[in-house]
């Protein structure tokens, strides 16, 4: 057969094939081929008593007391793909185990206050002092911590136009702040081996920093392993409900990274982004997130809470009750959130209309 082909045809094909494996051009005979891909990072391990303890590390804090620089972002109208993100705010936070909280926030510079709000573990209240409508919306909003009150929201909702519509476009974004949201995210619960069943699994997620893809880091783009720590309730009938998921991060070493706390139908109510760690109080001797991230999915808002001084914190202390109930010394017009649902539901019901939500359990 090679007698066939002529000598220099042979030897033109030789030098062909030797110049496509010697030069720098993919083999097209290999079936190898080199692609850019996420770094895979190397993880650490720990044991499931390991991601206990340091739960229940962070739950050691009883009391906080602290000055914090907070970012508010709406979003109401995500479905859209769009946010309303607003500036960041000085304010302090007061909150105690289990379930008292008093949150300030403030106008910059001048610091006079936008918006204080307490609650007590039962009721809480709302005090909107600034609202960028020259005052027409200053409310003290009054409100029961176990209630759901979307159903008030359904009626505003259904009106477009007039004052109402005008209110809804106005009134202050701090007013769908409820306290309570923030009590789980700053003071973690610690984790109950006797009512609770706990099971551990990993995962690895891929992640994009697009600041670090900018220049050019290994680092902008990442396969990032996790530990989940999932918290179940053993229900009467036998039925395992998620309750908590926490997340560990494992990279460089295994720390808390992220909190995930259910309703009953297995809907995140809160989803918590701990920032990397520093020391606490003046003598250092607390290890905890310098900056917390709170997302509210019902809400529908987010609020970036970031210590301004993490030596500065009070860790520990004792608070009166009375620190934690919001009185109306500015005397503003009081809208008792559980009256006005009691009133939305006596007029569907006298129409014959049954409410579309009723009033449960908020946590």
């Amino acid at each position: 057969m090679l007698n066939q082909i002529p000598l220099v045809k042979i030897y033109a094909l030789i030098i062909i094939l030797s110049a496509l494996f010697l030069s720098g051009c993919k083999n097209p005979f290999s079936p190898k081929s080199k692609q850019k891909v996420a770094t895979l990072l190397e993880v650490e391990n720990a044991s499931q008593d390991d991601l206990i303890k340091q739960v229940d590390y962070f739950a050691k804090v009883n009391s906080l007391r602290a000055k914090m620089d907070m970012k508010f972002i709406d979003n109401s109208y995500a479905s859209s793909g769009l946010s309303e993100r607003y500036k960041k705010v000085p304010g302090e936070i007061v909150v105690e185990r289990p379930d008292k909280i008093r949150l300030k926030v403030e106008v910059p510079i001048i610091k006079s206050d936008i918006v204080q709000m307490t609650s007590d573990g039962s009721k809480f209240r709302v005090a909107i002092l600034e609202d960028g409508a020259g005052g027409k919306y200053k409310k003290f909003i009054i409100g029961t911590n176990s209630v759901n009150y979307d159903l008030l929201q359904e009626k505003v909702d259904e009106i477009g136009n007039g004052d109402a519509k005008e209110l809804k476009q106005n009134v202050n974004a701090f007013s769908k702040l409820r306290p309570q949201h923030f009590t789980d995210a700053m003071l973690v619960r610690p984790t109950n081996t006797a009512k609770f069943v706990y099971l551990v699994s990993t995962f690895t997620q891929e992640e994009v920093d697009f600041d670090l893809l900018k220049k050019k880091s290994p680092l902008g783009w990442v396969l990032r392993g996790y530990y989940l720590l999932d918290e179940f309730e053993n229900k009467e009938d036998g039925k395992l409900v998620l309750k908590r998921r926490f997340w560990f991060d494992r990279v460089g070493n295994v720390r808390l990274a992220r909190q995930q706390i259910y309703d009953d139908k297995g809907e995140i109510e809160s989803d918590i982004i701990y920032g990397l760690e520093g020391q606490f109080t003046q003598n250092g001797q607390y290890r905890l997130p310098q900056q917390v991230i709170l997302t509210r999915p019902k809400e529908k808002y987010k609020m970036r809470l970031k210590y301004q001084s993490p030596k500065s914190v009070s860790i520990g202390k004792d608070y009166p009750d009375r620190a934690f109930v919001l009185e109306n010394r500015w005397n503003l017009e009081v809208v008792n959130l559980d009256e006005k649902l009691a009133e939305i539901k006596n007029q569907k019901n006298s129409t014959g209309e049954s409410p579309k939500t009723q009033a449960g359990n908020d946590n």
